[in-house]
Parts: C-alpha cells; structure tokens; sequence
C-alpha cells in the first residue's frame, strides 16, 4: 500500500470503527482485511481511509453472527475479483436466511416477555 497523508493510525480507526485495536490487529491476522496494511517508517500500521467502511461492513456481519471463517471466505472471493460475485452473493443470501430466523426468534421471545408484562400489569392494577 503506498502511504499518502490521508492514511490513517491504528487508533483512529479504532476510533473512527469502535472497533478496539487488538480486535483490528486481530481482523488482519485472520485474513479479513482486504488489502495489506501499509507500514509508517516507524513501522506503525497505516490504513487506508476506505478501510473503515470495509471494517464497517464486516463488524455488521459479526454483530449478526456470521463465523469468522465465513467473514474470511467473503473477503477471499472480493480480493478474486469480480468473477466471484455469484458466490459472494450466495454466501449473503445464506447469511440473511440466518439473520431473518434469528430475528423470527427474537420476536417470538418478544412475545413471550409482553405476555408475561401484561399478565403481571392485570394482577398489579387490581
């Protein structure tokens, strides 16, 4: 990666992700970036700015519990290019499929805890 001026410190994409910079130092590791983190001469790391939308997008798969290996696959297939477009999408697809059940169960236990509240309100008011 060639640094510019624009290129960012591990701490402020920490600060700009709220991602903590042993969960980016982390994410690199695993193969999940999709560029190489460029180095200071000091050899501190240095993100290009674009990085953070892409750490965005990924910590959004995270907080829906897409696996980190799956994170990886999808990050494989963006650096092939764009010949790997049908099989990203399948990976998404297959990971709403998940997310849309979990969010089905949310609401059923929803339920349930409104049920329960509005039991408890009727014996309370009488």
């Amino acid at each position: 990666m060639t640094l510019t001026d624009s290129a960012l410190s591990i701490s402020d994409v920490a600060a700009e992700t709220g991602l903590s910079t042993s969960t980016l130092r982390y994410y690199e590791q695993e193969g999940l970036l999709l560029d190489e983190v460029g180095r200071a001469s000091s050899s501190h790391r240095r993100y290009a700015p674009e990085v953070v939308g892409w750490l965005t997008f990924i910590t959004r798969l995270r907080s829906t519990g897409m696996p980190i290996r799956d994170i990886r696959r999808y990050a494989e297939l963006v650096r092939q290019g764009e010949h790997t477009t049908p099989d990203r999408l399948e990976l998404l697809v297959a990971h709403r499929e998940r997310v849309l059940e979990q969010l089905a169960e949310a609401q059923r236990s929803l339920a349930a805890i409104d049920y329960k509240i509005s039991s408890y309100e009727r014996f309370s008011t009488k």
